[in-house]
């Protein structure tokens, strides 16, 4: 069976973080690991509060993982600051990990900040240099590339600027224009978009958790960077469709709709 890890921080109304990748890596038919960065106290209305591990505690984790069941693939969400980001990045390149999906969660959907000013510098510096591919939303992306985005040519300058930053691909996902859900990915020096109409379904929490993690899925079952983006855009709008109404909020996917 081939194993996944997460490293991210945890959900506890289950939509999205370590709970939203272990859903999803079950649905996969995969082993699913994870090494918790912070607690996280949110619901679909909103994040609450947040506490942190220690970088230490982290790295232990990581040690604890590695040393026994190494992973096929590592997907890494919330890292809130930049000493728990240090701490990842010497221990993926101690073991030399591979299949690194690298998902910048800086904005819940919710739009509550989860990334310290602090950090975004060492996710440039210390993270994007080992992904095999990154996976920023629009508003991500225009953090990191200050570009703002309401076209298809506007990620496509953003998704190019933020591959300069990175030897791995980068996936630009477009849930949040207005007339589409178009992602679009660089990979090798070329171009893909998947089109994808809007679903008329606002429960969308954990959205982003739930791709990145498919994504690391398909990498750790041998698939290509675009077959494996197809496979976990697939998987994701399948998630969205299935109509899942739970929470007063934005709720979540459903992630096991294929089970």
């Amino acid at each position: 069976m081939k194993k996944v890890l997460t490293i991210a921080g945890s959900d506890s109304s289950g939509g999205a973080g370590i709970q939203a990748d272990i859903k999803t890596i079950t649905a996969h038919k995969l082993y699913a690991m994870s090494a918790i960065t912070a607690l996280t106290a949110q619901n679909t209305t909103g994040v609450f509060d947040v506490m942190e591990a220690t970088p230490e505690f982290v790295g232990k984790q990581l040690d604890c993982i590695f040393e026994d069941i190494r992973p096929d693939a590592v997907k890494i969400g919330m890292v809130s600051n930049a000493e728990i980001i240090k701490v990842i990045a010497e221990k993926l390149r101690e073991y030399e990990a591979e299949n690194i999906v690298v998902d910048p969660v800086m904005v819940s959907t919710s739009g509550s900040k989860l990334l310290n000013d602090n950090a975004t510098d060492a996710l440039i510096n210390q993270l994007f240099p080992l992904a095999t591919i990154i996976t920023p939303n629009i508003f991500e992306a225009e953090n990191l590339t200050g570009i703002t985005i309401k076209s298809r040519d506007e990620m496509q300058r953003a998704a190019v600027a933020i591959s300069m930053l990175t030897k791995g691909s980068v996936l630009v996902k477009g849930g949040h224009l207005k007339d589409s859900a178009d992602d679009l990915l660089i990979t090798e020096g070329q171009l893909f978009w998947f089109e994808t109409s809007k679903i008329d379904n606002p429960n969308t929490h954990g959205t982003g958790c739930t791709l990145s993690s498919a994504i690391a899925c398909n990498l750790a079952l041998g698939f290509d960077i675009a077959e494996s983006v197809k496979r976990a855009k697939d998987y994701v709008t399948g998630a969205i469709k299935a109509n899942l109404n739970i929470g007063k909020g934005r709720g979540p996917l459903n992630h096991c709709y294929n089970i």
